[in-house]
């Protein structure tokens, strides 16, 4: 294990870390503006706004038309679509299940997903067998899920 690692898995942690403030907020502003909808298109237009602020003062990743003309339409709409998906789902099922529990059922489907993008190589991702460690590491996310949510 490298330093560099380290830093990737404590910054993977830190973000990790967000997502149940991130829910619970939502949450809350759900419940004062009318729903889980009304929270997303708010949490989403405010992350919009940060966005365009970072990227002017820091990155600077404008696209050129030809580089946008040069994509395939789909991953205009595919990203953004799930991202509101996920975040309405979290808000709303993040106040009926709870902060820990509602993250574990996250977690383990977000797994499940990556396990197989991982196996069969998809969106261009090394292809990576499956292991008795890595099926059991979910099998053991999603009964910590229920044990989280059902004890």
């Amino acid at each position: 294990m490298n330093l560099t690692f380290l830093g990737y898995a404590v910054l993977a942690v830190c973000v990790g870390a967000m997502f149940p403030v991130q829910s619970a907020a939502n949450a809350l502003l759900g419940r004062g503006i009318g729903g889980p909808i009304a929270a997303t298109l708010v949490s989403f237009g405010s992350g919009l706004i940060l966005l365009l602020i970072i990227n002017a003062l820091v990155f600077r990743q404008w696209p050129s038309l030809p580089q946008l003309g040069a994509q395939p339409w789909p991953l205009f709409w595919v990203g953004g679509a799930i991202g509101a998906i996920f975040l309405s789902a979290n808000v709303f099922l993040a106040p009926r299940f709870g902060a820990a529990a509602t993250l574990s059922f996250v977690m383990a489907g977000q797994l499940v997903s990556a396990l197989a993008i991982d196996r069969f190589g998809l969106f261009g991702f090394a292809l990576r067998d499956l292991s008795i460690g890595r099926i059991g590491g979910v099998a053991m996310v999603l009964a910590g899920a229920l044990l989280v949510r059902l004890t």
